[in-house]
């Protein structure tokens, strides 16, 4: 144990800083990322690549940038989390640009998928990490600002990316995009900070006692955690989920460009997955503290398998809507949720590392689950076996959940 002179008082409570840069970095970082749809149909015809192929750039950056975590969470633990997020955010500037620069579907692999992938890899667990720390009663709602980042820029970063491409063409947009991404991103990383005691503060803004003590954060180490019947049962119900859960980024544009639906409508879908997922991620992540952070869990799965049961009957723009705002809400609120579960589950003492190795579930469902659809449409011509594949999976992980018992509330801090 240690002590840590406080720094002087500041009338804005730091970890609203704190959740306020974790939404910037998630709004450029995967915001950027979810623009990949958009640039589906000019790659397809600059390098005569298979949709499966081309979905593949995808795969391998969500891979990464998932399956990273387990590397990022627990350095973040160590080190703290604000040189890993800046150090992200260039990287994933740097990835885009050169995607840009590439003159082969290989090099947008090596670009895109290890540029992107390992820049958002190290800021994305990090980020969440930290704001973890700074809540206990509010701590769903918190989470779920931060990351309504990337619903937000889910929201605004396809649409403009579209634009870019129409004006500029898909290799500038790719500059483009990589620009705002390393400016902002890393310079908002620059008000993270890992640990509410370093500045005299519990979480929830409580001021530490005069003297006191600045205790060890309380929690699980990451051996116990990983080992226990919990943990390995949000594993699997993640791992089955997230089968499903990024096919829509990838394949939802050219879907409806395949129904007729003209280019700035199709990419307007994803805009409203980003309207969705950012009402998800402020409502239902508030809610989620009101009712319980599991059973909320077990709500998000249901409602991601319900709309991808209605993409599977869509074949016009209204009912593509219909499904691409509904699916939003309950993705958004999966990904409210999932931090705030592992803290009530397991403390906050190697939070970030537990996040990170759990985040290695989603990290190959996300690998396997575009390109698998890819290959299925490029075998049959048609989408319908995937999505239906995608709505079984989320149904599978909603039953794990349920047959999970709710976490325990003896870790909050």
């Amino acid at each position: 144990m240690s002590t840590n002179p406080a720094r002087p008082a500041s009338p804005i409570f730091h970890g609203r800083l704190v959740v306020a840069a974790a939404f910037a970095v998630t709004f450029v970082g995967f915001g950027s990322a979810y623009t990949f749809s958009a640039f589906v149909e000019s790659l397809q015809a600059d390098f005569s690549a298979s949709r499966a192929s081309v979905s593949l750039v995808f795969s391998l950056a969500g891979f990464l940038y998932f399956g990273f975590g387990l590397i990022s969470g627990p350095l973040a633990d160590r080190w703290g989390a604000r040189r890993l997020v800046f150090l992200g955010m260039l990287l994933t500037g740097l990835g885009m640009a050169a995607a840009g620069a590439a003159r082969s579907l290989t090099e947008i692999y090596l670009a895109y998928g290890l540029g992107v992938g390992l820049g958002i890899g190290c800021s994305y667990v990090p980020a969440l990490g930290a704001v973890q720390r700074w809540f206990v009663k509010r701590r769903g709602f918190a989470s779920g600002l931060a990351v309504s980042g990337i619903g937000v820029g889910t929201l605004v970063m396809p649409p403009l990316a579209s634009l870019l491409i129409e004006q500029i063409g898909w290799r500038n947009a790719y500059f483009t995009l990589g620009g705002l991404a390393a400016i902002i991103g890393a310079a908002m990383a620059l008000l993270i900070e890992s640990d509410p005691r370093r500045r005299g503060l519990l979480p929830d803004g409580d001021a530490l006692p005069p003297g006191g003590i600045t205790a060890q954060a309380t929690g699980l180490s990451i051996r116990e955690a990983v080992w226990s019947r919990p943990f390995i049962r949000l594993y699997a119900a993640c791992l089955i989920g997230s089968f499903g859960a990024f096919v829509p980024f990838v394949h939802l544009v050219p879907y409806a460009l395949d129904r007729g639906v003209p280019q700035g409508r199709a990419v307007l879908l994803l805009a409203l997955i980003g309207v969705g997922s950012t009402a998800g991620r402020f409502c239902l992540g508030n809610l989620a503290d009101r009712i319980g952070r599991h059973r909320a869990l077990l709500v998000m799965f249901l409602g991601m398998a319900g709309a991808l049961g209605i993409w599977w009957l869509s074949s016009g723009f209204a009912m593509l809507a219909v499904f691409a705002l509904l699916y939003g809400v309950f993705y958004g609120g999966w990904v409210a949720v999932l931090p705030a579960v592992v803290m009530d589950n397991f403390g906050g003492r190697n939070v970030s590392g537990i996040i990170g190795i759990l985040y290695t579930s989603v990290a190959f469902g996300t690998l396997i689950g575009p390109t698998a659809a890819g290959l299925i449409f490029d075998l049959n011509q048609s989408y319908a076996i995937a999505i239906l594949a995608c709505a079984c999976a989320n149904l599978l992980a909603a039953l794990i959940v349920a047959r999970s018992a709710s976490p325990p509330r003896s870790l909050p801090r």
